[in-house]
């Protein structure tokens, strides 16, 4: 799992977690792997089961991987298979004897699902191992692992992204997970979510005993449990999202601004949870504000912000422009007094300065961009690395990392 942030004020870790707690799964393993330091004080905030009555008669536990040259076996985790198996003795003592099935969920994913309607399903059919599928059509297909399935909708294929003739091979009839004949002509292939479903003892099995060096479910648990399990297919059909590349959150992120998103946080009966934040409430001053999201603690000064999210505690100056931007915001307040000083001593403050222009571009946690600064990538920059000069260029979106520094005048 990782801190990624999504939509201004959350973490895309609220999503997995928040699904568990609206469907009344509440006990809950998050395993992370190195650098987790701030996702784990994020956890530890926001799901404080002693403080919250959502989260009473359960736990929302880290476990971490670890790193102990003196100790062998001590390792990071190799994989998503292998940081399960490195905790399966929690499935494994008289305590834990009432469990009867282990949901595998991703960090990773944006979308809301009950996943009680998951384990019914997967119970009544008797199936070894469940996995949620979404239908695609051609052109998203090879970018994820395709199953096949027989009239029963028992898995009997696995593909991890398959091109070419092996692409084709994948191609099913989705009417048999229950999709309308046009829907199913225009999305003939079945993708699987990342998201199991296992009987316990056969989880234990194939992580133990079956397959005990295998690191990855997709590329190598599932394609084994086809062939030897009883694994079924459960048809999700509502948005869903694998925020997994520069682009797919970057494009995730601004479609949250459109008006008619497919997405919203704003669900009252199925909220996402994260961290409160004591914070004062955005101020805009002279600003003009189009098709944005703007977090807490913002200061909006004279600025123009259009399909753009601005992220908590941002200030943005006077006559700066962003349009098709994502910005994570600061941990850091700066005082007005302390901006004022580091200015005088030509300092960048944190946030984006006076008369600065930023298309196209994401813009990492306590970023400091000075005035009359112009990200826009004119040459439309494909792919580049300057992170000595504070960015990089990826499938043609600007990056600014975390904790850089642009100065006044710089011309991206």
């Amino acid at each position: 799992m990782r801190q990624v942030p999504i939509g201004g004020a959350y973490r895309l870790i609220d999503v997995p977690v928040s699904n568990c707690l609206n469907s009344g799964i509440k006990k809950v393993y998050i395993l992370t792997q190195f650098n987790s330091a701030s996702l784990n004080r994020h956890i530890s905030r926001v799901y404080n089961v002693r403080n919250n009555v959502a989260f009473a008669n359960g736990f929302i536990e880290v476990l971490a991987a670890s790193q102990t040259p003196e100790e062998e076996g001590k390792k990071w985790f190799q994989g998503t298979a292998d940081a399960v198996r490195q905790f399966l003795w929690r499935f494994e003592d008289a305590n834990a004897s009432e469990i009867e099935d282990i949901l595998i969920l991703s960090g990773d994913h944006l979308y809301r699902m009950n996943y009680l309607d998951f384990v019914q399903r997967h119970r009544q059919s008797g199936a070894d191992l469940t996995v949620s599928c979404f239908p695609v059509d051609q052109s998203r297909a090879s970018g994820f692992g395709l199953v096949t399935v027989d009239s029963t909708g028992r898995v009997n294929s696995f593909s991890e992204k398959p091109k070419g003739d092996n692409l084709m091979a994948m191609h099913v009839d989705t009417t048999v997970l229950g999709l309308a004949k046009e829907e199913a002509e225009r999305k003939p292939y079945i993708a699987s979510m990342g998201i199991y479903l296992f009987k316990k003892d056969v989880l234990l099995n194939l992580l133990r005993w079956r397959l005990p060096m295998a690191n990855d479910f997709g590329s190598e648990i599932i394609p084994t449990a086809a062939k030897e399990c009883l694994v079924k297919a459960f048809l999700f059909n509502e948005y869903w999202e694998d925020i997994g590349t520069i682009r797919s959150f970057f494009d995730a992120n601004l479609a949250l601004t459109e008006e008619q998103s497919t997405f919203s946080f704003y669900d009252d009966t199925r909220p996402i949870y994260t961290s409160p934040r004591n914070l004062p409430p955005s101020t805009f001053n002279s600003s003009k504000v189009v098709d944005s999201i703007i977090s807490h603690g913002c200061v909006l000064e004279s600025c123009s912000i259009e399909h753009s999210v601005v992220g908590v505690g941002s200030r943005i100056g006077s006559n700066a422009s962003l349009k098709d931007t994502v910005m994570f915001g600061a941990d850091l307040y700066e005082a007005d007094a302390e901006r004022v000083i580091l200015l005088t001593e030509g300092r960048v403050p944190i946030g984006i300065g006076d008369n600065t222009t930023i298309r196209k571009c994401i813009i990492d946690k306590n970023v400091k961009i000075g005035r009359n600064v112009t990200i826009v990538n004119s040459d439309g920059v494909q792919e580049a690395d300057q992170s000595s000069n504070g960015f990089y260029i990826r499938d043609g979106i600007v990056v600014i990392p975390k904790n850089s520094t642009i100065v006044d005048g710089i011309i991206i």
